[in-house]
């Protein structure tokens, strides 16, 4: 059986706020080094799968960077390997993506220039470690048509998934997708998904025409089910979606606990990345680094605890970094205190500012459902100068420099906040 992995990466990511503003969701740094997308290439890779189509569509310039031709992977291979495939307007049907389904029926062609058998439907935005090859197994002992990966989760947040019920077989009986009540089980959707090709394409031609913006999870999988053979396949093993800057911080902090379920340092089943070439970490005398993950080029000063750094962190003397994530090639001035914070990259915080201040836990004014937990978020290319107090559920955008931060005259931005480039918006509208 010829098995193909198409890995779904175009989605914005919006619950993520400015840290997907300028990168789809796939490509946000992720535990120091990494990007999110690396997982799941490196599962398939680990997998011993190596025909791999990465399906791009939102600023996608980020990850097909990263990506490449795949040498990290060992996906630069002449037969196989991983392709970027990105919609292109032609004469015919072909158009920007419109649900994940729909991204896959505009690349079934790359699925018979492939000679695809199996094609593995994969998202490129979840943080977890798979094997592959006993799914296979079981689809084709089951003579399935669909096999559907999933796994038990809290009654409590069984409303984020699609939830299925099953026979003893394991076939799918029922399937709700992000039910409104909580009482249609626990077994949720990975969104991980194994087809026979065959099926896979008379399916998606037969509702295509019904149904434009065409998913798996909205539409396909229910359609399915009643008629064809699903099949779910429990895994039990670490997988978490970090789509929310709440989830993302949570995740990303668990790494720096002995016990995280997630080992990064598993020589059987490795991560792989597009390393940098970066020096090694630099701690000076008076530098404290308590219970974090410190990513090769960081220089350390001050003092860095149960917080993540990605390479090239600059934490000044007098600076504390705590609870925080903090991208590449950030610099943290002196005396400056950062806490329950994701800092994008490139950003420049001014000495003495305290980002993450105060008690008052308000809720971001404009994106309450996103910021709501104190965590405060700064995006790309930032410069917050010196001396502000800055307060919890902030949301600083991309590019802003000091002039964005002339209104706050007392040197403080309260919780709730969202500060916006000037600069920026200027420019958005000459363009």
């Amino acid at each position: 059986m010829r098995v193909v992995a198409m890995i779904m990466a175009g989605g914005a990511g919006t619950r993520l706020s400015v840290l997907s503003d300028k990168r789809a969701k796939p490509s946000v740094p992720f535990a120091g080094k990494y990007r999110i997308i690396d997982f799941t290439l490196s599962n398939c890779v680990n997998s011993h799968i190596y025909d791999v189509a990465v399906l791009t569509q939102y600023r996608p310039h980020s990850l097909n960077e990263h990506i490449g031709i795949g040498k990290p992977w060992d996906l630069d291979r002449l037969r196989g390997g991983v392709r970027l495939l990105q919609p292109y307007q032609a004469r015919t049907s072909q158009d920007w993506y419109h649900g994940t389904a729909d991204a896959v029926y505009q690349n079934l062609s790359y699925l018979r220039q492939r000679q695809a058998d199996l094609a593995l439907i994969l998202s490129g935005d979840h943080i977890y470690k798979m094997d592959y090859r006993p799914m296979i197994a079981y689809h084709e002992e089951k003579g399935a048509d669909l096999t559907v990966a999933v796994m038990n989760v809290p009654l409590e947040e069984s409303d984020r998934f699609g939830i299925m019920t099953t026979n003893k077989a394991g076939r799918v009986l029922e399937f709700y997708e992000k039910p409104q009540t909580r009482d249609k089980g626990t077994l949720a959707n990975m969104g991980v998904y194994l087809f026979n090709v065959e099926k896979l394409a008379e399916r998606l031609h037969q509702w295509h025409a019904q149904i434009p913006d065409l998913d798996f999870g909205r539409h396909v999988i229910p359609a399915m089910v009643p008629v064809d053979k699903v099949y779910a396949y429990p895994f039990e093993g670490y997988w978490v979606d970090v789509g929310t800057v709440d989830a993302y911080w949570r995740t990303s902090l668990a790494l720096c606990e002995p016990d995280c379920p997630l080992n990064l340092w598993d020589t059987q089943w490795v991560i792989r990345t597009l390393s940098q070439e970066r020096p090694p970490v630099k701690c000076s005398a008076q530098a404290q680094v308590v219970r974090s993950l410190v990513s090769n080029g960081c220089t350390i000063h001050g003092r860095v605890e149960h917080s993540v750094l990605s390479p090239g962190v600059y934490v000044s003397p007098g600076a504390v970094v705590r609870e925080a994530v903090i991208m590449n090639d950030t610099w943290v001035g002196p005396g400056a205190v950062i806490e329950r914070a994701v800092v994008d990259k490139q950003v420049v915080v001014g000495a003495g500012v305290h980002l993450g201040w105060g008690e008052d836990m308000t809720p971001n004014l404009e994106l309450p459902d996103y910021l709501d937990t104190g965590i405060t978020v700064v995006g790309k290319n930032a410069h917050i100068p010196s001396g502000l107090r800055i307060g919890r559920n902030v949301l600083i955008h991309p590019d802003v420099d000091e002039d964005d931060f002339a209104a706050f005259a007392d040197h403080v931005v309260p919780s709730g906040a969202t500060i916006r480039s000037s600069r920026a918006a200027l420019e958005e509208e000459a363009a």
